[in-house]
């Protein structure tokens, strides 16, 4: 099977990014391997919503989202109905798209 891509997206101006990332990767894993500074406070393991990002493409692709994730989702600034926190967005054993946005990191998250 060919390897997932993740579109990196950002709304500071950037130039979008795209990188590979391996089966049982995050996004998280994946931006920080690539030199993109994507917060996470809680070092990845959801205890917190600095990670937090917008999933624009394969949503439906990614894990379900668990309580706590959705709760810390809940912390964060503007969530909007495609938020999740990039360490808990798991790349499945299959190649496939996913488009993420990262918002303003001008905060501390909780």
């Amino acid at each position: 099977m060919s390897p997932s891509t993740i579109v990196f997206q950002f709304q500071d101006g950037q130039p979008a990014q795209t990188h590979v990332g391996a089966s049982g990767e995050s996004v998280l894993d994946v931006a920080l391997n690539n030199g993109i500074k994507l917060q996470h406070n809680c070092g990845g393991v959801c205890g917190c919503s600095t990670c937090h990002i917008y999933v624009e493409q394969g949503l439906d692709e990614l894990p379900d989202i668990s309580e706590k994730e959705e709760d810390f989702i809940d912390r964060a600034i503007n969530p909007r109905i495609n938020s999740r926190l990039a360490c808990q967005c798991v790349l499945p054993n299959q190649g496939l798209e996913v488009v993420v946005l990262l918002p303003p990191q001008n905060f501390l998250g909780h």
